[in-house]
C-alpha cells in the first residue's frame, strides 16, 4: 500500500464530477487499499478519489478507528448512491482537502447506501448520525460538490486570502476566475 498525495482547494479536480466504475479490478482495489492507508495517515475518517486525483466514484471511510484505537469499521466503496435518506441533523464539518476549515452543515440524520464493496458484490449500508455525515460528505466530493461551497462568499473569501500566499501560481489564477 501507497500513501497518496491528498490535493486541496482550490484544485479544479475537486470540483469535478467522477465517472462510475465499470469493472472492479485489481487497480480498483489497489486505489482502494491506497486510499484507506492515506486516510489513516492523514489522519481523517473519510476519503473520496478525487481527493488523490483519481476521478472515480470511489470512496473509503471508517468513523470508529480513532474512538477505538485502530479497531474500526472500515468501508471501501464503489460507485456509492443514496437510496433513501431521513430526518435532519446539523454537524461541524471539516474536510481533509481544505485545511484549516470548517462548515455547519445541515445533513439526513440517516441514510441508506448500496455500492459495490472491494470484491465487486453489491452491498448496503445503514448509516446513522456521524456515519450518515460522513457518507453524505463522501459523495458528495464524488459529485464535485465541497463544504465550502456552502459557506458565504465573505467566509470564502477570508478562507483564500489566508491560504493564498501558499498557492502556486497557476491555482491563483483559477481563484480570480471562479470567485
Amino acid at each position: 500500500m501507497s500513501i497518496l498525495k491528498i490535493i486541496t482547494y482550490p484544485d479544479p479536480g475537486l470540483q469535478t464530477v467522477c465517472k462510475p466504475v465499470e469493472k472492479v479490478s485489481k487497480e480498483i482495489q489497489k486505489l482502494l487499499d491506497d486510499m484507506a492507508e492515506t486516510m489513516y495517515a492523514a489522519p481523517g475518517i473519510g476519503l473520496a478519489a478525487p481527493q488523490v486525483s483519481q476521478l472515480l466514484r470511489v470512496i473509503v471511510l471508517d468513523t470508529k478507528w480513532k474512538d477505538k484505537k485502530g479497531e474500526g469499521e472500515l468501508f471501501q466503496l464503489i460507485n456509492p448512491k443514496i437510496i433513501h435518506r431521513e430526518g435532519k441533523i446539523e454537524w461541524e464539518e471539516g474536510c481533509l482537502s481544505i485545511p484549516d476549515f470548517s462548515q455547519k452543515m445541515e445533513r439526513s440524520k440517516k441514510v441508506t447506501v448500496e455500492a459495490l464493496d472491494k470484491q465487486g458484490s453489491l452491498i448496503r449500508i445503514e448509516g446513522e448520525d456521524l456515519l450518515a455525515v460522513c457518507l453524505q460528505h463522501e459523495i458528495d466530493h464524488l459529485d464535485g460538490k465541497l463544504i465550502i461551497d456552502k459557506s458565504s462568499r465573505l467566509k470564502r473569501n477570508l478562507y483564500l486570502e489566508k491560504i493564498k500566499k501558499h498557492l502556486p501560481p497557476e491555482s491563483k489564477k483559477h481563484d480570480e476566475v471562479i470567485f
